[in-house]
């Protein structure tokens, strides 16, 4: 059954639209798996018998939550036919593209797991490394981040993604090696406790860390893009960086804010107490008027 999000008035690409009803919690499942899609139609149907066949391997009750983040092209319409046959796919429907943060926050608000796995929908993430996830999960762990260890990217995305996951592992002191791979496990209450901004999917491991959560990270696999092409350019780096300044901010300040806008505050009122008593002697030692 395809449930359709209500859009909001159109916004920023850092909104998030109307999210609908959330379900209670009363009808939780095991797991949740979140796939935010753009314009994959040539993946769906593969990405959805790879899914369907390793979670019913694991035995346990799931769901799937599919976020068409605006696609223009055939996506939602295979996305519909497949959940009319299965009640366990939910396809949420965005009027236009807010991108993948957006659509990662839509399908958490939506997700019944107890544990919630986000995957991309290009079939470079493999739905095989979903139970090594969940096994850490039950070793105690809050989150389980997965670590392309073989990329099969090209430089031009391999080399600012590690200058990124060295900057994001300094400046939050959460220090992992793939902070961009979407194939991740989350315990629920992590992530219903997380409101997400810009781009900030990438920073969930940090932001749980100041939770308390328990991190850890495996080794995952990574096939190369075999349809369409990759939303991702360079222009996205500027993007990561504004937002690690945000997040930086946040964490330090957001239950201070006094600290950094008192201290910014002294700092401008002794410049002007200096300015004033430098003109004042510039007056009457020297005879200097200044206008």
């Amino acid at each position: 059954m395809s449930t359709p999000l209500r859009s909001g008035p159109e916004a920023s690409g850092s909104s998030l639209p109307d999210l609908g009803r959330v379900p209670p919690a009363a009808e939780q499942v095991a797991l949740t798996v979140v796939v935010p899609l753009y314009d994959e139609e040539e993946t769906v149907e593969r990405l959805y018998a790879s899914l369907t066949e390793v979670l019913e391997g694991l035995g346990g009750t799931y769901e799937i939550v599919v976020v068409d983040d605006g696609s223009t092209d055939g996506t939602h319409a295979a996305l519909v036919r497949l959940a009319a046959g299965d009640r366990r796919l939910k396809v949420i429907q965005f009027r236009r593209n807010f991108g993948q943060t957006a659509a990662m926050a839509a399908g958490f608000e939506h997700a019944r797991g107890r544990v919630i796995v986000p995957i991309d929908g290009d079939l470079q993430n493999d739905p095989a490394d979903i139970p090594r996830l969940l096994e850490k999960i039950e070793e105690g762990y809050d989150v389980v981040s997965g670590w392309r260890v073989e990329r099969h990217d090209s430089f031009l995305r391999r080399f600012p993604s590690r200058v990124a996951n060295w900057l994001i592992g300094r400046v939050t002191g959460v220090r992992l090696h793939d902070y961009g791979c979407t194939l991740k496990a989350y315990r629920a209450d992590v992530l219903k406790e997380t409101r997400l901004y810009g781009e900030q999917h990438r920073f969930l491991p940090a932001l749980a860390q100041q939770m308390g959560a328990r991190i850890t990270e495996l080794p995952v696999a990574h096939h190369p893009r075999r349809h369409g092409r990759s939303k991702y350019g360079l222009g996205r780096t500027y993007k990561v960086i504004l937002d690690l300044l945000t997040l930086k901010f946040l964490s330090d300040y957001s239950t201070k804010p006094i600290y950094i806008f008192g201290g910014t505050g002294f700092v401008l009122c002794f410049g002007g107490v200096v300015a004033g008593a430098y003109t004042l002697y510039e007056r009457f030692a020297n005879g200097v008027f200044v206008h």
